[in-house]
């Protein structure tokens, strides 16, 4: 049988891959290491077929170590005999818990079969909930902005864990970028924000990304020049088609202009139900009960 790492995507439930549920309905057991994942898993599986993990809140290697031992122990009997899945917010194998479990069983446990059912990463929905597009040809690099970092370089950027968003944004905005702030995007757990304040997200939320692009940056594309004949009055939106007007939002993408809050508002949602206090811990070392890394 087999162990199915399952990316559950950024948080909301429907946002599972037909493929994940598919597998999530049919698994024997389907373990979860926190509490968002499990949230998600439960909308798409009874809660007898749960099966929680622990993982203590510590950067101890050696303590982490053990405790990843202890969860392949676990799971490799089970996926010996049946179908077990293992759940993750975001995609598997992008800052994900899921590639500790793979290593570990791989490394002891040898003889389990396994899978990677791929899901909705924050490093592709990012452009959706904040309203960017990055057109076919350009670049984007991936990188960590923990603990108020402010990486350089590439012409744009799309940047994990902004834990400590004002010392980033100094940094950003001191090279040379224009940024965008995206915070809980996609996700049914707690509030979601999108800003390009970054006193509005001062607080540490591990669930925090941003979006920096060169403010010197020239990108024209063939159809831009459609909404540059729109301006100068020369053709109209209502001659093509059947009389759709065209909108013209030419600050759409650029990341000096948040988006409607109002589509944000909508998907804020509270935490759960969960102690506060245990919830600011989680959220500052961003852990949320063992969910980390997914949601990037």
């Amino acid at each position: 049988m087999t162990l199915y790492g399952v990316g559950l995507g950024p948080g909301e439930a429907d946002l599972v891959t037909v493929r994940g549920k598919r597998i999530l309905e049919s698994a024997d057991v389907v373990y979860s290491p926190g509490r968002l994942s499990r949230s998600v898993a439960l909308e798409h599986v009874e809660e007898d077929a749960i099966g929680d993990l622990d993982f203590p809140m510590t950067r101890d290697e050696d303590e982490l170590r053990r405790a990843w031992r202890a969860a392949a122990e676990e799971v490799a009997p089970r996926a010996v005999a049946d179908d077990v899945a293992f759940v993750t917010l975001g995609d598997p194998n992008v800052y994900s818990t899921f590639g500790h479990l793979r290593r570990t069983v791989e490394a002891f446990h040898p003889e389990v079969d396994l899978e990677i059912v791929p899901g909705v990463s924050a490093v592709t929905a990012f452009a959706t909930a904040l309203g960017v597009e990055i057109e076919a040809g350009a670049g984007l690099s991936l990188r960590e902005a923990a603990g108020g970092a402010s990486p350089t370089g590439p012409d744009r950027m799309i940047l994990f864990k902004v834990t400590d968003a004002p010392a980033t944004h100094q940094g950003l905005i001191a090279a040379g970028y224009d940024v965008l702030y995206g915070r809980r995007l996609f996700m049914e757990q707690g509030e979601t924000v999108v800003t390009d304040d970054p006193g509005e997200i001062a607080d540490r939320d591990y669930y925090t990304l941003a979006y920096a692009e060169r403010r010197d940056l020239e990108v024209e594309s063939a159809t831009a020049a459609f909404l540059d004949e729109i301006d100068d009055g020369s053709e109209r939106a209502t001659d093509v088609g059947s009389g759709h007007e065209a909108d013209a939002e030419r600050g759409r993408g650029s990341p000096g202009a948040a988006p409607d809050a109002g589509d944000a508002a909508e998907r804020r949602r509270a935490n759960g139900g969960a102690d506060p206090e245990t919830i600011e811990l989680e959220r500052a070392e961003g852990c949320e009960a063992g969910d980390c890394g997914g949601h990037e």
